[in-house]
């Protein structure tokens, strides 16, 4: 194992959370370019800490997200650059928005549960067009006759939606409706068996 003097360390993070679009955790960043250096977990954390602070007040932050890190444009100056994207974001139907805010909310859920919730069927569509994007996946099966798919958001949703966890969900506007609108799925536990295919 080698040394790195922590100016190199601090370049060397910072490159990497630079080039990859995506978050990346301490474990990963110390797997992967950190492999052969001799560092630990608590002084890759300091270092990305000190990289925040240098961040601080410019048009791109470190932010912690999804369990890792990444770096990201600040929200104020979005709508300045959109001109630079030639695509638009697409757009999702209500129908598409509500199926995924009852997964993110009340996972893990099956397509009954969704549907009871919304009070009408969901087209098969929607889920295709969540799986795709990578915001759902399936967890596991409920014990039921049939035995249904139980969906979860993943950790691309989280990316997405500039979220660490899902705890980070913003709170529903009007609790007392939504209350009670969620609570109409079943929360009590049932016995799921793992999916294979995650």
């Amino acid at each position: 194992m080698s040394q790195i003097n922590p100016e190199q360390l601090k370049q060397l993070i910072e490159a990497s959370l630079f080039v990859l679009a995506k978050p990346m955790t301490i474990k990963a960043l110390k797997e992967t370019v950190l492999a052969e250096f001799t560092v630990s977990r608590a002084k890759i954390k300091a270092t990305i800490e000190e990289l925040q602070q240098d961040y601080e007040g410019r048009g791109v932050q470190l932010i912690k997200v999804a369990g890792g890190y990444r770096f990201q444009t600040i929200s104020e100056l979005s709508q300045y650059l959109q001109p630079l994207w030639q695509e638009k974001a697409p757009k999702y139907s209500r129908a598409t928005i509500e199926t995924l805010a009852v997964i993110a909310y009340r996972q893990p859920v099956t397509r009954g549960d969704i549907e009871f919730v919304r009070g009408v069927a969901i087209s098969s569509q929607i889920i295709k067009s969540l799986n795709d994007r990578n915001w759902i996946k399936v967890v596991g099966h409920k014990e039921v006759p049939g035995r249904p798919a139980l969906y979860a958001t993943t950790t691309e949703f989280l990316s997405y939606f500039g979220l660490d966890s899902i705890t980070d969900l913003p709170s529903l506007s009007d609790p007392e409706s939504l209350d009670a609108l969620f609570s109409t799925v079943k929360s009590a536990p049932e016995k799921i068996e793992e999916s294979t295919n995650e």
